[in-house]
């Protein structure tokens, strides 16, 4: 019983000494007037895998830019006049209440929103706006295929792009592979620009010559061919067909959305702090 009551005693010893013991201090690195910057604040700051010699350029440039924060703002509040610091302390606690509140606003409203849009949705809106959706540029629709000029099989891809009848485009799709670049979904509208992008000898100068509604045609280039088929292309200022506008529409409908749970949720706050004698204006 009393080798328990010794062994008891001296663990509660080692506890207690655990317990009065100061803190360790975190390691200062660089000081400013009453300002430490310590080595928990740099302690991830080099990534991983990095040179010696760069991890000390990392450090002491972080360091210098630390310091000469420091100052500037010390300089700063010995020299600024008051009203500019009494305007700059009124900014920084606006600033204080839009932070809170935007997040805490944004987090109510990721939880309650409904981010479903239907098919009947967007073209009911699209219905209602359609005056206000115009081109900014020419839509176009169509495929090509950009292939080296020795492909053995050119004359049987080259037939089977101009039909295109599902078959082709299911064969042309299985032999995509040999192809440097291609696109096939020529039921779907892109802008002119996108174009520009992806058959890089069509531009704004030539354009007229390339893109133009039911034009199929090779163009050679130094080391590939292109076989190119435009399908329709819709001048800029026309009225934006709904299927480009899609995406587009139902990003709107989600945004106004938001906006009216916003001004829901303000509205029950500013209700339920009434009635809770939270909030009143005096007369």
């Amino acid at each position: 019983m009393r080798f328990w009551i010794t062994i008891f005693l001296l663990s509660t010893m080692v506890v207690s000494c655990d317990y009065f013991r100061a803190p360790k201090k975190p390691k200062a690195i660089a000081r400013v007037g009453e300002n430490y910057l310590f080595q928990d604040d740099i302690i991830d700051l080099v990534p991983k895998g990095t040179s010696k010699k760069d991890s000390i350029a990392i450090v002491k440039s972080f360091i210098d830019r630390w310091a000469t924060q420091k100052l500037l703002f010390e300089a700063a509040q010995r020299n600024i006049g008051k009203d500019k610091v009494s305007e700059f302390s009124a900014l920084i606690d606006q600033y204080k209440v839009d932070l809170y509140t935007k997040d805490y606003i944004e987090s109510l409203v990721i939880r309650q929103i409904d981010t479903v849009v239907t098919e009947v949705q967007i073209e009911a809106y699209y219905a209602k706006n359609k005056q206000y959706f115009k081109n900014s540029s020419e839509l176009v629709k169509l495929r090509y295929i950009n292939l080296v000029k020795e492909n053995p099989k050119f004359a049987k891809i080259k037939s089977k792009f101009s039909s295109f009848t599902k078959k082709d485009r299911k064969e042309l799709e299985q032999l995509a592979v040999q192809f440097k670049s291609y696109a096939f979904n020529d039921s779907i509208w892109v802008d002119i620009n996108q174009v520009y992008e992806k058959i890089p000898f069509i531009n704004l100068e030539n354009k007229q010559k390339y893109i133009s509604s039911g034009m199929n045609f090779q163009y050679p280039d130094s080391t590939t061919v292109w076989l190119v088929k435009v399908n329709n292309v819709l001048p800029k200022d026309s009225p934006t067909p709904l299927e480009f506008l899609k995406p587009t529409i139902k990003q709107i409908i989600i945004n106004n959305r938001k906006l009216d749970l916003i001004n829901t949720i303000e509205k029950e706050i500013t209700n339920d702090a009434i009635k809770d004698n939270k909030y009143e204006i005096y007369k």
